[in-house]
């Protein structure tokens, strides 16, 4: 509907983490073992791990019960024909399946940060040396690991095939702001003749004409024309704005009415969405480091089983035991990388990521979802965040002798024919209390609003330069109503029929139900719940008390939510931002956790750490409730396998040799498999969750 001005202004975007540590390690491990970002990299790297798992555990059945070990704990015969498929087999598994691995642990050893890599590559090293030499009759050593080296090949690829998969580390941000752009614009040359030209072609001070329904192809004044545009895709806007002569647009924005004439100011690096690119990818760059758990405690466990390596075989061979130096010492080596460790995390993050993906939340950083549980202010963009984005009709005043049912019927007539986001919501209300009446002789008037013919009489519909058109002023009645709606940042629209008033329409941006439930829980948590906004300081203030937050921000440009976030961080506080706009995604990257509302813009999904489907605000509860259980399933996880290398690993040594007790290499391999058992069952305890308190 031409002449219905927008008031507000609004944006909202998402975060993105980095990947380190092991898990990075091994993304390119099968290139040289130095962790690198690329592009689709985790696709790609759980593809390869997941074809080295299957591969690596169709070859290690036959590897395990070839071994004359488990022939020994299971008691059969391993016969003759059959004793080179273990160390054949056990061979390809070490090479093919294990590669990541050793290539892996260069780059740690490469960086001097031992982890997960050297600590596996140790273990299936020191079992391929120890097997192969038994095998050959070397040394008289009895140290058949074959089918140990197998099964902890199988079972870390299995681990980081599971974490590569459950990975979402995005990284088309910055193109789905490029996607904003059309690929040509039409030209006015200097004969006035249009052709089309590539955007790249484009340059200061020629003009284009943008037709009804297209993209502006870069920053500019109109010079010829109005026009209703939709700027949602840079500002969040939630109502169209309107455009004409002497107005500068954005590129991206789209007109919806009629065709202008734009006098380019700015292309390519200058323009505003090239900017809010910049900001989005120094945000990213910004972002500070952070090491999975699991590595941490990998780096730890590599100098622990150093060490005890060492002091096992320096001990042993002191007391003149050669044989039980090298037995023992192989046999702490092999058992300080329990499969338990490689399992902790990967388990949990996969089975949290399927969990919050059937409740609508799509996890695309494991590491946002970490550091979820520390987040201690919520910053709410408040367009198609808190609220539906749309306008919809909130109050009606008719003047006496007249219904607010025959009100909304009349204006709705006359609206119908518009296509404005504020007809096609008067339209909507005046359904539900009854019939429209058909209307003719429908006018649209810019910055007037519009006119038809309803029942015989003439009607309008408008803001307050509509009265000064008709030359009337609105009843005392209806300005004590229409002056709070103003107050509080409402649209206000006047009825008038045959040039009298029939009353008033206040229009705003509602308010979604579940807010108000989102933001109690909030605080109940002891969570800081944060309002920001482009809308005037009144929209904001009346829609932050209604919802009850702590604090506000409004009238802030696009560059300045980036701004808010940082000052937040500056006072201390974890900051989860939660948007759904172009204009959010600066400051979605620069959060300590950015959540992207799914039904927002492709640029703000793409920048998020997490990814909310649906559009109800109390998935932001889910995330914290998720984070906080998986976190801790993580925790116990790791304290389990590490707290079994504390107690394995010297019982191995032989510490209590000295009263006839030592850990045969068979129980230490079955002691590794309960472990993996314990930590599997354990993870899978985090689906009894409750995501969701109405659950």
């Amino acid at each position: 509907m031409t002449g219905h001005s927008p008031t507000h202004t609004e944006t909202s975007a998402t975060e993105h983490g980095d990947h380190t540590g092991h898990t990075e390690q091994v993304a390119e491990a099968t290139h040289d073992g130095h962790a690198q970002h690329g592009h689709g990299g985790h696709g790609d790297h759980a593809a390869q791990f997941r074809d080295r798992f299957w591969l690596s555990l169709v070859l290690a059945v036959p590897t395990v019960f070839g071994s004359h070990m488990v022939a020994d704990l299971l008691g059969y015969h391993v016969p003759s024909w059959a004793e080179w498929i273990a160390p054949v087999l056990g061979t390809i598994v070490f090479f093919y399946g294990g590669w990541p691995f050793l290539s892996g642990a260069v780059g740690e050893l490469r960086g001097r940060k031992p982890g997960m890599m050297t600590l596996v590559a140790l273990a299936i090293t020191v079992a391929f040396v120890a097997s192969g030499l038994t095998t050959l009759g070397v040394a008289g050593l009895q140290l058949d690991f074959w089918w140990e080296l197998a099964l902890l090949v199988v079972i870390m690829l299995l681990g980081h095939w599971l974490e590569m998969r459950a990975l979402g580390q995005a990284s088309g941000a910055l193109e789905a702001l490029s996607d904003l752009l059309p690929e040509t614009a039409e030209l006015v040359d200097e004969h006035g003749e249009l052709r089309p030209v590539r955007i790249a072609d484009l340059h200061t001070g020629q003009t284009v004409l943008v037709r009804s329904g297209s993209r502006v192809p870069a920053d500019g004044t109109v010079v010829e024309g109005s026009a209703e545009l939709d700027e949602s895709m840079v500002t969040g806007e939630s109502t169209t704005v309107r455009r004409g002569a002497g107005d500068r647009v954005v590129a991206g924005t789209v007109t919806t009415d009629s065709a202008i004439r734009v006098r380019v100011d700015a292309v390519g690096a200058d323009t505003a969405l090239a900017g809010i690119q910049r900001l989005v990818a120094e945000a990213q760059s910004s972002r500070s480091r952070a090491q999975a758990l699991a590595d941490r405690a990998a780096g730890l466990l590599f100098w622990f089983a150093l060490i005890a390596g060492s002091l096992t075989f320096a001990v042993w061979l002191a007391i003149g035991e050669a044989s039980a130096a090298v037995e023992r010492t192989v046999t702490v080596l092999v058992i300080a990388c329990p499969h338990a460790l490689g399992l902790a995390i990967p388990l949990v993050i996969a089975i949290s990521t399927s969990m919050s993906a059937k409740a609508g939340i799509l996890v695309k950083d494991r590491l946002a979802l970490e550091r979820m549980r520390t987040v201690d202010a919520v910053l709410f963009d408040k367009t198609g965040t808190l609220t539906k984005g749309t306008p919809a009709v909130t109050e009606v005043a008719a003047v006496s002798g007249h219904t607010e049912a025959e009100l909304l019927a009349v204006a709705a007539a006359a609206e119908y024919a518009s296509e404005h986001p504020l007809a096609k919501a008067i339209v909507a209300t005046a359904r539900e209390h009854g019939p429209v009446p058909e209307a003719t002789e429908f006018q649209s008037r810019t910055g007037r609003g519009v006119s038809a013919t309803v029942g015989g009489s003439q009607i309008a519909v408008g803001g307050p330069a509509l009265l000064a058109d008709y030359g009337v002023t609105a009843p005392a009645e209806l300005t004590e109503h229409t002056e709070s709606w103003a107050a509080r940042g409402a649209t206000v629209l006047h009825v008038l029929a045959d040039g009298a008033v029939l009353g008033a329409l206040a229009l705003a941006d509602e308010i979604r139900p579940e807010s108000r439930q989102a933001i109690a829980e909030l605080h109940a948590a002891g969570v800081r719940a944060v309002l920001i906004t482009g809308d005037a300081r009144n929209v904001a203030e009346a829609v932050g008390t209604e919802l009850g937050v702590d604090e506000v921000f409004a009238e802030v440009l696009p560059e300045d939510k980036d701004s808010a976030v940082r000052e937040l961080q500056n006072r201390g506080q974890q900051v989860a931002m939660v948007g759904d706009g172009v204009n959010d995604a600066p400051a979605l990257a620069r959060a300590d956790v950015g959540i992207a509302i799914g039904a927002g813009t492709d640029v703000a999904i793409e920048s998020a750490g997490v990814v909310l489907a649906s559009d109800d605000p109390r998935g932001v509860l889910a995330v914290r409730r998720l984070s906080l259980a998986s976190y801790r399933k993580m925790t116990q996880n790791l304290l389990w396998a590490t707290s079994y290398n504390l107690v394995s690993v010297p019982l191995a040594a032989g510490v209590l040799a000295g009263i006839g007790f030592t850990l045969a290499p068979a129980v230490g391999a079955v002691a590794m498999s309960v472990s993996t058992i314990v930590v599997a069952l354990n993870a899978q305890l985090l689906r009894r969750l409750r995501l969701r308190s109405d659950q």
